[in-house]
């Protein structure tokens, strides 16, 4: 509107992918010949969002030959093949720009102007933020992605976390790589990024969400594919487990005592606490069990697989393949 010649408003309202029209209040604004800038400052909410508290910027200036979009300060430039967004552009994703070229083309019809502009997404800081998320991995530089399907944020979003691990999956696929890793946590990644001499973006940050991998590994394969984790994470993997959360599944260790023979598992309250009492031949029966679990979930998709579990220390403690 400031651009065409109007006001800035105190406050803008936008239509969202599924109808919502939230209203937020602008933080900062400015204007020059041919141009106009405001800003946003982010809520996320409940959410636990690196980016909750940025200031996001957009300018919009004068251009010719439609919407044409550019990373400012803070938003990354794509550099691997694999994401929605081609190599080269910027890490604005494709909802986010159909939204913007909506509002573009609505207001220069009310304008009666064509709708030829530059839109420049900056997020001040955005640079040391994006070393926080998967953004360096997924290959996009210099900053964060503007992301978004919905518009809005989901709390403590488990889908949001999937949605990171299948662009993970499609980055790999995308560059070529034949050997990918998901891992528990941070150990056990360092762990077998070390053992196999992997690269980063082949390292998926799976952590609880082993049914959301496997089942896009499924539909998308890798050639080979190594699951790495601790060793209570791993025995529920084995024993059938889909989401390895403490809140959503847990060890049975009537299980464990069954395939090892030791009857006195059954009063243990962890897992690494029976691999205490039993030792190494514990870890590498959960780990040909979590081999096996694993080939079964893969169902007919051609990937060769294997098992690392690592203990507290980033020792390796059982191995299969």
């Amino acid at each position: 509107m400031k651009l065409w010649g109007e006001a800035f408003p105190a406050e803008v309202g936008i239509t969202l992918p599924r109808g919502e029209t939230p209203v937020f209040p602008l933080a900062c604004s400015s204007a020059g010949e041919g141009w106009a800038e405001a800003g946003i400052t982010k809520d996320a909410g409940d959410d636990p969002d690196v980016t909750h508290g940025a200031l996001i910027r957009a300018r919009v200036a004068v251009s010719s030959g439609g919407v044409i979009f550019r990373a400012g300060e803070g938003v990354g430039t794509v550099t691997m093949p694999g994401l929605p967004v081609a190599v080269g552009e910027p890490a604005i994703n494709p909802v986010p720009r159909q939204m913007m070229v909506a509002v573009v083309t609505e207001l220069a019809a009310e304008f009666g102007t064509a709708p030829d502009v530059e839109i420049t997404i900056s997020v001040p800081g955005g640079a040391e933020i994006a070393r926080k998320t998967w953004n360096p991995r997924l290959g996009i530089e210099g900053g964060l992605s503007i992301l978004g399907t919905t518009g809005v944020v989901r709390p403590f979003s488990c889908a949001a976390w999937i949605a990171s691990i299948h662009r993970g999956v499609d980055v790999a696929r995308a560059t070529g790589l034949s050997h990918v890793a998901g891992c528990t946590g941070a150990t056990s990644e360092q762990v077998v990024q070390a053992l196999y001499g992997l690269p980063d973006h082949a390292m998926l940050d799976m952590g609880d969400f082993f049914g959301g991998l496997i089942k896009y590994l499924r539909r998308h394969p890798v050639a080979r594919l190594t699951i790495g984790g601790g060793i209570g994470k791993i025995t529920k993997l084995a024993q059938g487990a889909v989401d390895l959360h403490s809140a959503r599944s847990q060890v049975d260790f009537d299980w464990l005592a069954m395939q090892s023979g030791d009857g006195r598992i059954r009063s243990m309250r962890t897992a690494l606490q029976a691999y205490e009492l039993v030792g190494p031949p514990l870890a590498e029966l959960i780990a040909k069990a979590a081999l096996v679990e694993v080939n079964r979930q893969i169902k007919e998709a051609a990937i060769t697989t294997d098992i690392v579990i690592i203990d507290r220390a980033g020792t390796i403690i059982g191995r299969a393949a």
